[in-house]
């Protein structure tokens, strides 16, 4: 018994030192803010990747590594997350790459999930821009340290004290600028490090695609060669000490303030700062609450919730893989787990880690990291898989659908492949299905943050089921949660329809408009309408 008990404190001891190493963090912004060029920039500095490209490619470069399905790379925009494993400076650093275009933005809350830090990415031209705001509201919700960077400083863009008096304005997030530029936006000369005051004079490379050269100097060789630029910068970091703009590591991970770097990925510039920004402060795997509020510890037992399904990755094999969030224990392939919904055992023979559309069989996996389960037929989006002692995890919320249509077979003989695409689309969280007794099962509801999510929708239904549909808007573009005591009655209305969501048997009410919405609740105030996760009916007012 005691040399169980050694070998089990021995082995806790080595998931407790390797949870420390992990670093696990997404990458949030606006469209075009450059989150896959900035993906693909940190992945140079670490040596994950020979040569980082621009996001459809120039030359003999390709594009972006990370975005490996076909619409992706002929749009230029990413649709599914990406997770990539890299190992830098004794840290395995887990960067979860995730849909900048607000129609994809549920695939990005749900990665939220699955991360202890995000990384919030401004263009130094636009700032803060809407799809921005709402993601760090999901940030701010959950309580998560964010680290932002301010990018395209090599293009003509804001002066950097308004940007930061702008995040402090608009989000009530205190600004801590670890670097500042030398030279304004669009004339990018280097960066000075608050703590050192170590100037950092930087030359592009050709083409951006190699790391910038970098020079140190000290501040009197760099007063001669910067001049004006240089002074400038100075005074400017004198008033952010005089404002007691510092760094504060307690209100950082309380998520109050964040510290700030500047930069610009696609010329590679201030990218290897913002690096060690994240192995130095973001947070390491903590304990997790189980949804009867009991805790996890990292060294506990294996536990793992799947906070992402996707369908072929792989265009030879039609295969399905689960991503999981490591949340405690050690992984070891091959080892039989435990599916917490159905209390069913899950083998895990078949698993990988992801770069892009490059795979690599993983042996062992620690708190923090993200391991892909191939043929993953069982699981859906939100499940918990454990060994040891049983635990489940709260489900990943829902988000707010804004966008609906009646999905239905072109081709009636096809409809057995219609209903097992349309199911498999929905396990992976690629839309939500509402059906209900009146529309039948042949016709079911399609529910979308955006309208390309049906794009995907279609391409898919098409190309690996067979089976082309039929999409017809309806005029909804409000969502509520209800029950069953206000269902009858919400169903009668005017402009409203009740639909059940297929994943976890929620009632939704479904409203014309959110004018519509306000004149239902006015007038049936006793009815139960609840506003879902980033569904609020103020929102782009």
């Amino acid at each position: 018994m005691s040399v169980d008990t050694a070998g089990a404190t021995k082995q806790e001891s080595e998931v407790a030192q390797e949870a420390e190493r992990r670093r696990t963090f997404a990458v949030i912004s606006h469209p075009d803010a450059g989150k896959s060029t900035l993906t693909e920039a940190l992945a140079l500095h670490a040596a994950a990747i020979s040569s980082a490209g621009a996001v459809h490619g120039k030359g003999d470069r390709k594009g972006v590594t990370s975005d490996w399905m076909d619409m992706e790379q002929d749009r230029g925009i990413s649709i599914t997350s990406a997770a990539l494993r890299i190992d830098y400076d004794d840290r395995v650093l887990n960067l979860l790459d995730t849909p900048g275009h607000a129609d994809f933005s549920e695939d990005t809350y749900r990665v939220l999930s699955a991360v202890d830090c995000a990384i919030m990415l401004l263009d130094s031209a636009k700032g803060l821009e809407p799809q921005t705001l709402k993601l760090f509201d999901v940030c701010r919700a959950r309580k998560m340290p964010v680290i932002t960077f301010v990018n395209k400083w090599d293009r003509p863009g804001r002066e950097p004290l308004e940007l930061l008096d702008e995040i402090e304005q608009r989000i009530g997030l205190r600004p801590t600028p670890l670097n500042w530029p030398v030279g304004i936006a669009g004339d990018f000369r280097g960066l000075v490090d608050r703590t050192s005051g170590t100037y950092t004079k930087m030359t592009r490379t050709p083409g951006g695609a190699q790391k910038a050269i970098e020079e140190v100097l000290d501040s009197d060789r760099a007063a001669e060669v910067e001049l004006d630029a240089w002074e400038q910068a100075k005074e400017e970091i004198e008033l952010l000490e005089a404002l007691g703009a510092d760094f504060d590591h307690e209100s950082f991970m309380a998520g109050e303030s964040s510290p700030v770097l500047f930069g610009a990925a696609l010329s590679n510039f201030g990218v290897g700062q913002l690096l060690d920004t994240v192995v130095g402060l973001a947070p390491a795997p903590s304990a997790k609450v189980d949804d009867k509020d009991r805790t996890r510890r990292v060294e506990q037992p294996f536990s793992g919730q799947v906070f992402k399904m996707q369908a072929n990755m792989d265009k030879n094999h039609r295969d399905r893989m689960a991503f999981v969030r490591v949340s405690s224990g050690r992984f070891d392939r091959g080892m039989v787990l435990t599916h917490a919904p159905t209390g069913r055992p899950f083998a895990t023979k078949y698993t990988q880690a992801v770069f892009g559309s490059d795979r690599s069989t993983i042996d062992t996996a620690f708190p923090g990291d993200v391991i892909a389960l191939v043929n993953a037929h069982a699981l859906a989006v939100g499940d918990t898989l454990f060994d040891g002692p049983k635990v489940s995890f709260p489900p990943i919320p829902s988000f707010a659908p804004e966008h609906f249509v009646v999905a239905r077979a072109v081709d009636a003989g096809k409809y057995k492949q219609f209903q097992r695409g349309i199911a498999q689309l929905d396990a992976e969280g690629v839309v939500q299905v509402l059906t209900s007794d009146v529309r039948g099962e042949q016709a079911p509801v399609l529910a979308a943050v955006g309208p390309l999510q049906f794009d995907v929708v279609r391409h898919r239904m098409e190309q690996e089921f067979r089976s082309p549909i039929e999409a017809s808007p309806l005029e909804y573009s409000v969502a509520r949660r209800t029950d069953e005591e206000s269902a009858p009655t919400l169903h009668s209305l005017s402009g409203a329809e009740v639909l059940r969501r297929r994943s976890d048997g929620e009632l939704l009410v479904l409203v014309h408009n959110k004018w519509r919405l306000r004149v239902i609740e006015r007038d049936h105030p006793s009815l139960f309408m609840e506003a879902l996760l980033a569904g609020g009916v103020d929102e782009g007012e």
